[in-house]
């Protein structure tokens, strides 16, 4: 019997999360220090950011 595909699993960015990555945008923060800690991928903190207006990363 084939073996199911696993379905990615999202996790809600709760308001804790928001403060902190408005925290880091401020800080100027590498991407890849942020998704380490937050334990989210680049791209989904990218976005995240995006949809706040705020900008992400040490170099923007």
């Amino acid at each position: 019997m084939a073996k199911k595909k696993k379905t990615p699993v999202r996790k809600p960015y709760t308001a804790a999360d928001i403060k902190l990555l408005k925290q880091h945008s401020k800080a100027r923060t590498p991407v890849e220090k942020i998704s380490k800690q937050m334990k989210r991928t680049v791209g989904s903190l990218r976005q995240k950011a995006q949809k706040l207006g705020l900008g992400l990363g040490h170099q923007r």
